[in-house]
């Protein structure tokens, strides 16, 4: 029984950490580092350098910019494009770190089945946040982000106090990302289009011959 529940607090780990960082890196960092350090909860061996006071210290400093500029509208989307480069790999560190000392061959299939769902949920993040700038008002970004700070910070909570439950949303967030991350594409590909068509000059459709005046015939 033993094994049977370090295992699906195993899998609960990885799932909350990769998931909680393809939203918000830093603050994942932040809640897994203090946590562990208050004795809260007990890291395996690859993740507790995640307690070192300089890494939660980083991860703090770097929460705090985030924190801003993940409320200005245009500012985020660009956070968010710079970031696609850098959630993913921590995802799949996270990950592989999270199975401990195990068969090299799991650790591989934890950092991808990792890499993929930080793909997955910074995706949704990302694609939601740019359907979000086109609206002119602040007030949707800073609800938005200020929503998905909460979700990962109790995420987090969840995934590490009650893994059970945790996966059982994770199924369902698993679920709402099939049926979303089409629907988000086709609407980033209709702005794209949209700011494409407002950027580029009207083009004429008469034809140049037909700009010509006509000359009137010549008397004899």
């Amino acid at each position: 029984m033993d094994a049977y529940h370090q295992l699906i607090a195993t899998i609960a780990l990885i799932m909350g950490t990769t998931w909680a960082a393809g939203i918000n890196l830093y603050a994942t960092i932040g809640v897994l580092g203090f946590l562990g350090l208050t004795g809260n909860i007990v890291l395996p061996e690859q993740l507790l350098v995640l307690q070192n006071p300089l890494v939660i210290g980083a991860a703090g400093l770097m929460y705090v910019v985030e924190f801003f500029a993940d409320k200005t509208p245009g500012v985020d989307t660009g956070w968010d494009v710079i970031h696609t480069f850098i959630r993913i790999p921590a995802g799949v560190m996270l990950a592989a770190g999270a199975v401990g000392e195990v068969n090299p061959a799991i650790v591989i299939v934890a950092g991808i089945l990792g890499g993929t769902i930080s793909a997955t949920s910074h995706s949704l993040k990302a694609g939601s946040r740019l359907m979000i700038n086109t609206s002119p008002e602040p007030f949707s970004n800073w609800a938005a982000s200020i929503l998905e700070d909460v979700a990962v910070i109790a995420g987090l909570w969840t995934a590490l106090h009650y893994p059970i439950i945790f996966i059982g949303l994770f199924i369902i967030f698993i679920l709402l990302a099939i049926w979303l991350l089409p629907k988000a594409w086709r609407g980033i590909k209709a702005l794209f289009i949209r700011l494409r068509q407002c950027c580029l000059p009207p083009q004429n459709s008469t034809p140049p011959g037909d700009n010509v005046p006509m000359q009137p015939p010549l008397s004899e």
